[in-house]
């Protein structure tokens, strides 16, 4: 069945389907092509007649997932000008009141897209949410440092996407006073940040900061050397008149080889002390303090109690960093020989490898490794972020998803948990996928629907993360709820 309805830009023509009407690929932003792809975004413009939002729109300027992640994450990499755009799905367009949830990729900054079949929103709004998912710019284009262009364009792409959101979500059937924003890894680190930034106050009521950071922000002048290297790759000025009119396919592959660099030597005398996030390099776009858009480390903003209390749910991944070690092959090359080394190159004692050791009698070196960086790239940060709202008396909710994957030994993986947050585990996004062929709907279905509590009402489901209570519920088979799992090695990390 078909429907329509009329928002701020005109008529939209959606889908129906199972008691869920669709509209997809509605621009939110004007095309940000050309030198445009270097300035603030500006809202769509009107159109005439009814426009078809049957079919997802095209995806930002970026390349798929290289071998071998290929085979566990999907990609969706569709060329096309309109790609600031976004998907709606509802139980009701002619309804009222209903929550709403806003969607944030991830994707490392690189990557991603709200096309992909994960993000389906149909399981929320089969249970009374309107959810909207977002596209927003990436790479150099999406976190330029250039003396002609604003700051964080993709986080302004955010911005205008929730102002979007405030101005049409009614027409959809959703309460504009009742938003939730949540996101994945780069997304939960833009919820995190958008918590802090003051033009994002009174553009949504709650957060959901899933394998996010509210620590990832650089200095300006160290991440416009990261924009620098890709002018110089280009042999271009380091301008957004001279990056605007280089052919995206180039710029693409200018930023892709300047990534590479980084990651292979993750140097802070080359790069600047805050481009190295947790000394791993993992990133090499993403938001700067400019002083707007982000005007402090937002961990340390929302402590001060900036961000006016919102309500945060957060967490991890039990094994976040085995999605990056174990399919690489970087997990099985890290010897008992090899291990000083690998402590070396990131400044850690030997004491805390001891320490992860003893907990995991059976873990090899590179196990032991990949639990390190696990908590020191997602657990501490995250840890950091619940401790801030406690701080500031506003509520957190932590989890921690820890059901292991049998696919691959990838265990409790970066990323495993969006299909069950989603209720989407039938959806065939990769080659291979990192749920394997049997997932635990049940999982799936407590999951959802403690996201879904929390939208309508700030409580998931288990008591809140306090100083003196550090609640985290584990989403496994069965989930448990846990008191501040592995504080030792936490502390070994505060202590540092």
């Amino acid at each position: 069945m078909d429907a329509t309805v009329r928002i701020s830009s005109g008529q939209l023509h959606g889908i129906q389907h199972d008691g869920v009407t669709a509209f997809l690929g509605i621009p939110y932003a004007s095309d940000a092509i050309g030198p445009a792809r270097f300035q603030a975004p500006r809202p769509a413009p009107a159109w005439e007649g009814v426009r078809d939002a049957t079919a997802f729109g095209p995806t930002a300027l970026q390349t798929a997932y290289p071998p071998p992640i290929d085979r566990l994450l999907p990609s969706s990499v569709v060329d096309g000008p309109s790609y600031l755009n976004v998907n709606v799905w509802t139980p009701d367009p002619g309804a009222g009141g209903l929550p709403v949830m806003v969607w944030i990729h991830g994707g490392a900054y690189v990557r991603g897209a709200n096309s992909l079949n994960t993000y389906d929103g149909s399981a929320f709004a089969r249970d009374g949410v309107v959810l909207v998912s977002i596209n927003y710019r990436l790479g150099i284009a999406g976190f330029p440092v250039l003396p002609d262009a604003p700051t964080n364009l993709g986080l302004r792409d955010q911005l205008l996407a929730l102002e979007w959101v405030q101005e049409n979500v009614a027409a959809f059937g959703g309460d504009p006073g009742n938003v939730t924003v949540f996101g994945e890894s780069a997304g939960g680190i833009s919820v995190a940040t958008l918590m802090a930034s003051p033009p994002a106050r009174g553009l949504f009521q709650r957060a959901i900061v899933q394998s996010g950071s509210g620590q990832a922000v650089g200095a300006m002048d160290d991440l416009r050397k990261v924009s620098e290297a890709v002018a110089q790759q280009l042999d271009v000025a380091p301008t957004a008149a001279a990056l605007g009119s280089v052919d995206p396919g180039d710029l693409l592959a200018a930023q892709t080889a300047v990534a590479l660099q980084l990651g292979a030597n993750p140097d802070p005398t080359r790069w600047g002390a805050t481009t190295i996030q947790g000394g791993v390099g993992i990133m090499a776009y993403f938001p700067c303090i400019d002083g707007d858009t982000v005007t402090g480390v937002p961990t340390e903003v929302i402590a001060s109690g900036a961000d006016a209390g919102t309500p945060l749910l957060t967490g991890t991944t039990t094994e976040e960093f085995r999605l990056f070690t174990v399919p690489t092959g970087i997990a099985a090359s890290i010897t008992a020989e090899a291990l000083p080394l690998v402590l070396g190159r990131y400044g850690w004692p030997a004491s805390r490898a001891e320490l992860y050791a003893g907990n995991r009698p059976d873990a090899s070196p590179g196990d032991v490794v990949s639990a390190m960086l696990t908590d020191v790239a997602f657990r501490v940060p995250t840890v950091a972020l619940a401790e801030a709202q406690a701080t500031a008396g506003a509520p957190a909710h932590v989890y921690e998803f820890a059901w292991r994957t049998p696919v691959s030994g990838l265990g409790a993986c970066h990323g495993l948990e969006l299909p069950f947050v989603f209720d989407t585990l039938s959806a065939h996004d990769g080659l291979e996928g990192l749920t394997g062929t049997e997932p635990p709907q049940p999982l799936a279905k407590e999951m959802h629907s403690a996201w879904v509590s929390f939208a309508r009402h700030g409580d998931p489901g288990w008591p809140a993360y306090t100083p003196d209570h550090r609640a985290v519920m584990a989403f496994d088979t069965p989930s448990k709820l846990l008191t501040d799992p592995r504080s030792d090695e936490l502390a070994s990390w505060r202590a540092s």
